[in-house]
């Protein structure tokens, strides 16, 4: 009987997961460059003294969908979608190098470029910081261009370029704070044949109605395993009225 009971609360567990994972691909349908995580299942052995006979299934965040989302031209100089495989590095939180496909970037009062949720963008030698300009472009290649303030509107000065890897041939994967890693805690190489489609921005492949229906069927998972455990109570309380005594 507690295997019965120990199945249906291990699924249990996993819907719980899988829920998640679908309603926070739904929370960011709308995100710049979002990817799509997917939950994968892996056996976990429950340890004992004795032989280990029980297993559980746990269901975690292993992966993305790599799909690349629609492009949508926006005339913003700072809006730049980054085409095919290629990645946007970023210094996160701890300060080691991750990988985004956001490319919503922005300038904060310290000049300093960021994506659209305040990571610092890396350029060719670390966090980018833009002077004073009166106005800045990005190229094809990355290269970012500005006109000092005050200076001749003809004449753009390189100030940076941004940092694009291709993670071809390199393990990544995706952390809780959204971002890309190297799994092994290294960097992925500036990619020079890297491009990016500026004044555009890439947006989320999540596809809603297939979350949805994601959604759904994890839903009726749970219920199947709540009426299992409704079954093995049943038979358990069946069982125990067997061997009491007469009165």
């Amino acid at each position: 009987m507690d295997r019965l009971v120990n199945t249906a609360l291990t699924a249990m567990r996993g819907a719980m997961s899988r829920q998640a994972t679908i309603a926070n691909n739904l929370a960011n349908a709308n995100t710049t460059g979002f990817r799509a995580e997917i939950a994968n299942a892996s056996t976990l052995w429950i340890n004992g003294q004795t032989y280990n006979s029980r297993a559980q299934s746990t269901e975690q965040v292993l992966g993305a969908d790599m799909k690349q989302g629609s492009v949508t031209h926006t005339g913003n100089a700072l809006d730049v979608a980054i085409n095919d495989q290629a990645m946007l590095a970023v210094q996160a939180a701890d300060g080691s190098e991750a990988y985004t496909r956001r490319g919503d970037l922005k300038v904060s009062d310290s000049g300093l470029l960021t994506t659209g949720d305040g990571i610092p963008v890396i350029g060719e030698s670390g966090p980018v910081t833009l002077p004073s300009y009166d106005s800045i472009s990005i190229a094809k290649d990355g290269s970012i261009s500005i006109v000092p303030t005050g200076g001749d509107p003809n004449a753009p000065q390189q100030v940076d370029r941004l940092k694009l890897a291709n993670p071809t041939g390199s393990q990544i994967a995706k952390g809780a704070d959204g971002l890309f890693r190297e799994v092994n805690g290294g960097v992925l190489p500036d990619d020079p044949l890297a491009s990016v489609t500026p004044e555009s921005l890439e947006g989320s492949n999540v596809n809603a109605t297939q979350a949805l229906v994601q959604m759904i069927e994890a839903s009726r998972a749970w219920e199947t395993q709540v009426k299992l455990i409704d079954t093995a109570k049943k038979i358990d309380d069946s069982g125990a009225s067997l061997m009491q005594l007469p009165s």
